[in-house]
Order: structure tokens, then sequence, then C-alpha cells
């Protein structure tokens, strides 16, 4: 379980003010399909929030301990029956860059589109 500073903290309190839950923890408590799920949503995420279902404050405090140190996560916010856990993602190795796309043709500078309507037949005026 790593530890944040508080500032690192309350920007991460910011970002997660909008998520919402992307795992609920049920009767069953933590258990290994819990902290899968929670994986998968790390590793996409980096920032989650876990919501729990039905348990007293220090059985949710437990909880928020035990998922941190079995998802190697940090406690960000526990408010009420919602966790919040951050992780880190890894830092990938350097890949090469992507060869730059061609680019299409363009008109030159100061040309005016064309923007007239055209009729497919000339138009002909009765007398």
């Amino acid at each position: 379980m790593s530890t944040l500073s508080p500032a690192r903290r309350r920007a991460l309190r910011a970002r997660a003010h909008h998520l919402r839950p992307v795992v609920i923890v049920g009767g069953n408590r933590v258990t290994d399909a819990v902290v899968a799920e929670v994986e998968v949503h790390l590793k996409a995420h980096e920032l989650i929030k876990v919501k729990v279902a039905g348990e007293e404050r220090d059985a949710r405090e437990a909880m928020l301990a035990e998922l941190c140190r079995r998802t190697g996560s940090a406690p960000v916010q526990h408010i009420g029956k919602t966790l919040v856990l951050y992780r880190e993602h890894p830092v990938p190795a350097e890949e090469p860059a992507p060869a730059p796309k061609p680019r299409a043709a363009r008109a030159p500078r100061g040309a005016k589109p064309d923007t007239r309507r055209r009729r497919a037949t000339p138009s002909r005026r009765r007398r």
C-alpha cells in the first residue's frame, strides 16, 4: 500500500468527484472475484470508486485496507459507503514514434473556396 502526499490526495479527490462506482462489494465482502475486478479497473483507469453495501464503518475501513494491500493501490478517500482507490500506471518503455501521415493537398493561401451552386443542366428561359 503506497502513500500519497496531501496535495496529490487532494488532486485525486477532485478528479474522483465526477466518477461513478465501478465495483460494488456485496455481502460476501472482499473475495478473489472482487479483487480481480478491482485489478481490471485499476489497470484501465488508475483512479476508481468502489461502493460497499451494508457494512459498519470499521468493516469498511478494514475492506479498504485489504483492497489496497491486495491490489497495491493507495487509499484516496473513504466517504460514507464509497471508497476511492488509486494506482499509478507503470511507465511504458519508450516506443518509436509512428511515421507521420502524408497530408492532403491544400488550396493555396488566400484562395477562397468555390461555394457557388451549379446546376447540372444549363437553365433555359422561356420567351
